[in-house]
Formats: C-alpha cells, structure tokens, sequence
C-alpha cells in the first residue's frame, strides 16, 4: 500500500512537532504517545518513502532537504483543511466560502477596502476576511494556503514559483510628519534638516524601508536617525502626532492622512523613491471563479485611485 494512502492528519502534525523541536522525546510526551512507538512509526514512513526524512544526531533530529519539503506540504495540507473546515460552516449557515485578504499598512488606507465593497456588492453572500501584516509574514501566509491573496508594496519582491503576481499601480514615497511640525514651515529640505530630528521607521527587511535604505544609499547618507521601528500605522500616527519625530510613508498614504490633517508630507524630494503597490496569489491548476472576480475589483479599482 502506498505511504500516501496511510498518512493522517495526526502524521502530518507530528511531522511538523518533530521538524520545530527536534526531539522525539518532547514530541511523544506532547502527542502523548510514547518515544519507542513514535521513533518506529518514523522509521517505517522513512523506509515507505524510500529515503530519510530526518537525521539523527546527539542533539536530535535535524530534517533532511526532503523532510523539509514533507514539512512545507505538511503545513499547507494542515492549513487547507483548516480553510476547508471555515468555508463549510460558513456554508451551513448560508453564506458563501470564506476569502482571505492580507494587506500591508502601507497600500492606500482606501484601496483594499473599496476593492472589497465593490466585491460584495457583486457577490451578496460572499464573505471576507481582512488580515493586516508586513510583506514577507503575509507571502508565507499566503503559500501555506491561510490567505487567498496579498496586496502590499512589491518593491523587493521576488518571484516564487509558487505565486503569481500583478502590479497594480505606481507608488513614491514621502516623508511625514505632524502638520505643526518645525519643518513644514521649511521649503527645499535637505537631509541634513531631516537628520536633525529622529526617526520612526519601518522593520528591516520590509518594502519600504528597503527602498528608504537604497534612497539613502544611492544619496550617499547615512543611515536615518531611528528611534522607533514600528510596522504599526495606527501607533506611527500616534506618535507622530505627538512628537517630532519623522516618518516615511507611500504618497497615497500620506494624501489619505493628510487630508484628514493627522499629517503633512515635507517638502522633500527623494531621488530613487519609485515603487510600486501589487497583488500575489498562489499559482493553481483549478479556476476559482470567486478569487478571480475578487482579482477583477482590485484591478478596476487600480484605475479609479483618484476617486478616493
């Protein structure tokens, strides 16, 4: 009989508990199972599979390049049922299946939400749910299956062989700050006038701090005063209202806020700001009407930015 055919859940949990801890014996007290039993039952999906999954050492089990792939196809399997699970209560109680939205603080506050309205008006008993996150933490989301799309900055994406994505519209980057700020009585800032006052910025590794770190670079300065890094716009709007400090945000995220007066992008032109806000969602053989007509309102919505 093939492995495949033998494989539970359970296995597929108890797979990914021995690649986290590395220890047969947490993992059988944890699955309340016993370390003999546990280490048979490895072996036995090893010698099924043809090849080792983990390697034994005398700290305890370190996956093997294939026990990693097992592992991802684990999670991804877990995160499907899980879906599935959600979407056939949301059914029982008659609505439709459950779409998945994740979206970086950074796209328009605007954007993601007029895309939404417009979907549910076309699709009455669809339901949503909205997820919020840096890039990188959503794109993982996304791959193990536990969102359906993201929308976010792309500016450092890299393609994956397991995602498709779309550019939705172009996007510069401002520097923020409250509009009783010292500097917004200033014309043609310099670095050296912002380098006076620090700094909230976002986590390393994010889109836009990457571009704000390669403008910075390309400028030949150095490196933004940071006194907070903070992914979080709701507490970046907080501080900065009360502070002087300085922030960076995306040119229709800083309009959006500023024409509510929370804040005023300084006169200050930042060579090689240039980005861009997409979308990712995985790469599948089956057609998702549903997801695909969610695609359609993010790209019509893209044409009418001006609108809101």
């Amino acid at each position: 009989m093939s492995w495949t055919r033998q494989l539970r859940l359970k296995h597929l949990q108890l797979l990914i508990e021995l690649s986290e801890s590395g220890s047969l014996s947490d993992v059988a007290r944890s699955s309340h199972s016993t370390q003999p039993s546990l280490s048979k039952w490895l072996k036995e999906l090893e010698d099924d599979i043809g090849a080792p999954l983990f390697e034994r050492h005398a700290r305890g089990l370190r996956p093997t390049a294939l026990g990693d792939l097992m592992v991802a196809h684990a999670r991804r399997m877990l995160s499907e049922v899980q879906r599935t699970e959600q979407d056939l209560h949301s059914v029982m109680q008659g609505g439709n299946r459950i779409l998945a939205v994740g979206t970086s603080p950074a796209a328009a506050p605007s954007f993601v939400p007029a895309a939404i309205m417009q979907f549910l008006r076309q699709q009455p008993r669809a339901r949503i749910r909205v997820e919020e996150g840096t890039m990188n933490q959503m794109l993982e989301q996304l791959e193990l299956g536990k969102l359906d799309l993201v929308v976010g900055r792309m500016d450092n994406y890299k393609p994956r062989p397991t995602l498709r994505s779309a550019i939705l519209y172009d996007e510069r980057l401002k520097v923020v700050a409250r509009p009783d700020h010292p500097l917004t009585h200033k014309s043609s800032l310099s670095w050296e006038d912002l380098y006076q006052y620090e700094w909230i910025v976002w986590p390393d590794g994010t889109p836009i701090r990457s571009k704000l770190d390669n403008s910075l670079t390309a400028a030949g300065q150095k490196p933004a005063p940071l006194r907070v890094e903070s992914s979080s716009q709701i507490a970046n709007l907080w501080m900065i209202k009360y502070s002087d400090m300085l922030s960076i945000s995306s040119e229709r995220v800083a309009r959006h806020f500023t024409e509510r007066g929370l804040v005023v992008p300084l006169d200050m032109d930042i060579e090689h700001a240039e980005g861009n806000v997409g979308i990712c969602w995985r790469d599948e053989a089956a057609t998702d009407a549903l997801l695909n007509e969610l695609l359609d309102c993010f790209s019509q919505q893209a044409n009418h930015l001006d609108e809101y």
